[in-house]
């Protein structure tokens, strides 16, 4: 059986200035399997891009431990770093210009990234990834000539032209409509499923949970919970969305977990105190003002 792409264990980061220090990360703890298709979520501020930033080589860890691939992110050197990137990660970003330069068309954008391949071999190889997403007949577009969804098309084609082991899509709906979220995602599906790649897409749409195999939500720099495939009752090769889903709630190290802010206020509790006892097996959480 194949090592996990990713390990975070106690991933803690923090960002300092001179006059405030924000802990962005409080000792997440997370595994991605090779070969999975998994999506984090979470309101702005949780944490998530962070997390991403930090798989993708972008910046440091303060604290804990992170393997990608095998690799310890943690005592690699800015040449280690270097080459991880461009061997290992594949990006796709929300925005656009991110992703491609303006002013070259959209197969040589393809063909940047391959910078130690020789030209025919070059071209040849940005020719099939085009194909692959659809892309083909726009190949000598600029980006002011192809459409949101269609830039996207080819951020896709441009991840994957040095064959990364994991592909990072930092909100990669976020600026297209529904009908053209829906085709990037059957993308990545069929990327997973016919490559074997490793995805994780960070994102705030809570949509996407029926289209990946694992949701995790992240608040507050570590992880709350995870929905995950529970029977999948459905034929070989169905759509992912067809197939059933339950939540969990993740506890760290220390025993904690956390409460969905929606529950905390349908108990209408009034100070930071619950009542916590144990009835036949179950662990029940109360408002300790108000009777049972």
């Amino acid at each position: 059986m194949a090592e996990p792409m990713i390990i975070a264990d106690n991933l803690v980061k923090i960002y300092k200035t001179q006059d405030i220090e924000v802990l962005a990360l409080q000792g997440l703890e997370l595994t991605v399997e090779t070969g999975e298709l998994m999506a984090i979520i979470g309101n702005s501020g949780s944490g998530k891009s962070t997390f991403l930033n930090m798989i993708g080589g972008l910046d440091r860890p303060s604290a804990g431990k992170l393997f990608v691939d095998g690799k310890n992110l943690f005592t690699m050197t800015d040449r280690e770093l270097v080459d991880y990137k461009k061997n290992t990660v594949g990006f796709v970003w929300q925005n656009n210009a991110r992703n491609l330069l303006p002013y070259l068309s959209a197969v040589e954008n393809v063909m940047m990234p391959m910078t130690f391949a020789g030209a025919h071999k070059k071209r040849e190889r940005a020719l099939e990834l085009l194909e692959m997403v659809g892309m083909s007949h726009r190949k000598n577009s600029r980006l002011t000539q192809l459409s949101g969804g269609e830039q996207q098309r080819v951020a896709i084609a441009i991840a994957l032209a040095n064959q990364p082991k994991l592909l990072l899509a930092d909100e990669p709906t976020g600026s297209v409509d529904r009908a053209t979220a829906d085709y990037i995602l059957d993308m990545f599906k069929k990327l997973n499923r016919d490559m074997g790649l490793t995805i994780v897409i960070v994102t705030h749409d809570v949509t996407l949970s029926k289209s990946v195999h694992r949701v995790v939500s992240i608040r507050d720099g570590k992880t709350s919970s995870e929905r995950i495939i529970r029977d999948v009752n459905a034929e070989e090769n169905a759509a992912i969305a067809d197939w059933e889903q339950e939540e969990f709630s993740v506890l760290d190290r220390a025993g904690r977990v956390q409460i969905p802010r929606e529950l905390l206020d349908e108990m209408q509790l009034t100070d930071n105190k619950v009542r916590i006892q144990l009835r036949d097996g179950q662990i029940v959480i109360e408002n300790p003002k108000k009777k049972s």
